[in-house]
């Protein structure tokens, strides 16, 4: 890839593998020409309809709330505020441990530049309907039996867009070695017919 390229990322706020992935990509965009825009999916709408443990669905419920403000941001002040929304949010629910309140959504929008009385849409239903358009949007090209992170990037060709899950990765890496982790990715995404390379997890998410 030479010429500079928009990346997509879609997230959950909530889910602290999608947040290391965006802290990668934010390294690769310092090391390769890439714009990374972030965009909003939704693991409540993703698992409305499943049958889920008690714990996990209490963790569903609560989380229309991250993914409603960011809708509500999104349609106030533009989609490009979602990059520091994100940050705001992410680093108070991940670093800092901040239940998923009120308190949550107005210092995250303050910190953003937004207007903290956007917290108010954690509760209203009123913009789900964006909100399912815009995960539609990031979930169609992967399929459902996957979560966030949810990326599109350019093909191999200079027309084709390609679309993956993942990747799954603890910690973040850094500098050129985020970079040649992209290489890699973008290079197995674009072959015709790779779906799938995992092994089991033996980490929990590391932040730093």
């Amino acid at each position: 890839m030479s010429e500079r390229a928009t990346v997509d990322m879609w997230f959950d706020p909530l889910c602290p593998w999608a947040w290391i992935t965006s802290r990668w990509l934010l390294e690769v965009e310092k090391v390769r020409p890439l714009d990374i825009r972030f965009n909003v999916m939704s693991l409540s709408v993703l698992n409305e309809c499943r049958d889920l443990p008690e714990q996990y669905r209490d963790l569903m419920d609560k989380g229309w709330g991250p993914v409603r403000v960011c809708i509500a941001a999104a349609e106030a002040a533009g989609p490009e505020v979602l990059r520091d929304l994100y940050t705001a949010l992410g680093t108070r629910i991940h670093l800092q441990k901040y239940e998923l309140d009120e308190k949550l959504f107005t210092e995250a929008l303050t910190e953003a530049g937004l207007d903290p009385a956007l917290a108010a849409a954690a509760t209203s239903d009123t913009r789900d309907e964006a909100l399912r358009t815009s995960h539609n949007a990031g979930m169609k090209p992967v399929g459902t039996d996957v979560g966030t992170p949810v990326i599109h990037a350019p093909g191999p060709d200079p027309d084709s867009k390609i679309a993956f899950f993942g990747p799954v990765v603890t910690p973040a890496p850094k500098g050129e070695a985020a970079g040649k982790l992209w290489d890699g990715v973008l290079l197995v995404a674009g072959t015709p017919g790779f779906y799938e390379i995992k092994r089991s997890r033996e980490l929990g998410p590391i932040f730093d």
